[in-house]
């Protein structure tokens, strides 16, 4: 007798499920974490420490407030170096997601297309 329809479909499913537990001990995806932690934690501290310098030498130094051109200090120059900072990292992530990508697709490829 055949197998109703529901088992079939259990059956279907089981097949298309990914080993996840295999992906994650694999070498590509290790390769993956590795790969991001290391673009994403020093562009992390950079960014917080970066940010952070200029209320904190606003706050208890004098030296951003000499005149840099004209009118402006250097404490509106250093705020503006931010917006310019924030835009890089945002492009230079965007440039390394793709790397990114390429290990994903790999991942997928040897889970079986599947993910």
């Amino acid at each position: 007798m055949g197998k109703s329809a529901s088992a079939k479909k259990a059956e279907d499913q089981k097949k298309d499920e990914v080993d996840y537990a295999a992906v994650i001990q694999s070498a590509t995806f290790k390769e993956l974490l590795r790969r991001k932690r290391a673009f994403i934690l020093p562009s992390s501290i950079f960014f917080f420490v970066f940010y952070f310098t200029l209320p904190i030498l606003t706050s208890y130094f004098t030296v951003l407030n000499q005149p840099a051109f004209g009118a402006i200090s250097w404490a509106w120059v250093f705020a503006f170096a931010q917006f310019v900072m924030t835009w890089g990292l945002c492009i230079l992530y965007t440039r390394r997601a793709k790397q990114f990508d390429q290990l994903v697709e790999k991942i997928k490829q040897e889970a079986g297309g599947r993910g």
